[in-house]
């Protein structure tokens, strides 16, 4: 099964193509897209959508995983984060690509087996699991990273 993780955001956003089954998974690729700070909004969710159809083009996931808002101090980042996360959904329905939502809580519970781990310990696990020489960089890759892992993770428990 081929896995696309993402995690959300509205200057930027992380993602992370696996390929894998219950046992193991193999990173094929990961990145973080940007949109431009001094756009309108309507352009940087246009930027997102465009970038998304690219990378679903490029790799033909089967199913995404994609991390779901929690928690924010800022109002105004969260209403924008979420339209973003809207943006991507939509994008990734029109694909018809199935789509599973995680919160950080989740992830962190499905990677480290402890759900107020740090963000860092995260990473670890990451690198661990991929058998990988080093932390995927920037921290939004490693976290699209780790939000793909826990799909892989969560549905082999419901998959049996």
């Amino acid at each position: 099964m081929r896995v696309l993780g993402i995690d959300p955001g509205y200057g930027r956003f992380g993602w992370a193509v696996v390929d894998g089954n219950k046992v193991n998974q193999r990173l094929i690729a990961c990145g973080c897209e940007e949109t431009p700070p001094k756009a309108d909004a309507a352009v940087r969710y246009l930027q997102v959508q465009e970038r998304l159809e690219r990378l679903i083009q490029e790799y033909r996931p089967e199913e995404a995983a994609v991390e779901s808002l929690f928690y924010f101090k800022n109002a105004k980042t969260v209403i924008k984060v979420s339209e973003s996360r809207g943006v991507v959904v939509v994008v990734l329905a029109r694909a018809k690509v199935l789509v599973a939502d995680y919160t950080p809580l989740q992830v962190k519970q499905a990677v480290t087996g402890y759900g107020r781990a740090e963000k860092s310990q995260v990473q670890v696990m990451v690198k661990a699991i991929l058998k990988l020489e080093t932390v995927p960089k920037p921290d939004d890759a490693a976290d699209a990273v780790a939000v793909a892992l826990t799909h892989f993770f969560t549905q082999a428990r419901l998959r049996g």
